[in-house]
């Protein structure tokens, strides 16, 4: 019999990617987004509305889903978003709404599931974090800061879990192709009067070249379902080029200021 997964952001993005993946291999999904609730939908998902920074949405997602297919077997929580700006040029509007979508919502979404999978003796629960969880880099503070909470939650959530039969994995993905400029806006705080404008236009230049360049999301997705095929779930799963390995073995063996120096310019203009 088919597992059932519930996963969230499913419209677009990595989201989008790693649902057709699991449909492709023969699991039974029920997708989550927004604009599922405006026509759109995924080919052999069950698309539901659902905007992960309500409550009352996601309660009426998991109605909906328990009623096609039952409690799920695994929960993927995609959904996220990006705002580029200065940490100074945030406001706490902002950096609130970047912690609501990407952080709160899989604590939501989590809280949801487990009373589920705790009746079931198992369950698979995978959390969307990124490089970013791990290291973070200029003009991405709102979005660095969602992913490192997420990475400490999965941490404490893995050791709480497990005497229930359920499993976590954390996905740590490198720049991908994919995503919508809609889910990737800029601070309003970053003005031609901003002191940051001009590193900010560069180091934004850069982080854009590398999603467009990045890796293939369907392989991102395929990584995912062989993860998840697999008798023990893995830890972690980082997909990301080998340059970004490296940042990231770099970033915990070398002195805070020496890494700085290494990968600041990276994101400075060259005159």
């Amino acid at each position: 019999m088919a597992q059932v997964v519930w996963i969230t952001g499913a419209s677009s993005g990595l989201g989008l990617h790693t649902a057709q993946a699991l449909v492709r291999h023969g699991f039974t999904v029920v997708a989550g987004a927004r604009s599922f609730g405006k026509g759109k939908t995924v080919a052999g998902c069950d698309c539901l509305p659902l905007d992960v920074t309500s409550q009352s949405s996601i309660d009426a997602f998991a109605d909906g889903a328990l009623k096609l297919h039952g409690a799920p077997d695994i929960l993927v929580n995609c959904a996220g978003m990006l705002i580029l700006g200065a940490c100074e040029s945030y406001s706490l509007d902002e950096l609130r709404q970047v912690m609501e979508t990407n952080f709160f919502s899989q604590a939501a979404m989590i809280s949801k599931v487990l009373p589920f999978m705790r009746e079931k003796g198992k369950g698979r629960i995978v959390n969307f974090s990124s490089i970013n969880g791990l290291l973070g880099i200029p003009f991405e503070g709102a979005y660095t800061a969602s992913k490192h909470a997420i990475e400490g939650y999965s941490e404490c959530l893995s050791y709480e879990v497990r005497p229930f039969g359920i499993e976590v994995m954390l996905v740590e993905p490198g720049d991908h192709r994919s995503g919508s400029s809609a889910y990737r806006r800029h601070s309003a705080g970053i003005t031609d009067a901003s002191p940051y404008k001009k590193a900010f236009d560069a180091g934004t230049a850069q982080i854009a070249h590398d999603e467009a360049t990045g890796s293939d999301p369907d392989r991102l997705g395929n990584k995912i379902v062989q993860a998840l095929k697999r008798k023990r779930l893995p830890r972690r799963l980082r997909v990301a080029k080998p340059d970004q390995h490296l940042a990231v073995i770099l970033h915990d063996l070398l002195p805070n200021r020496l890494f700085e120096k290494i990968i600041g310019p990276y994101y400075q203009k060259k005159e």
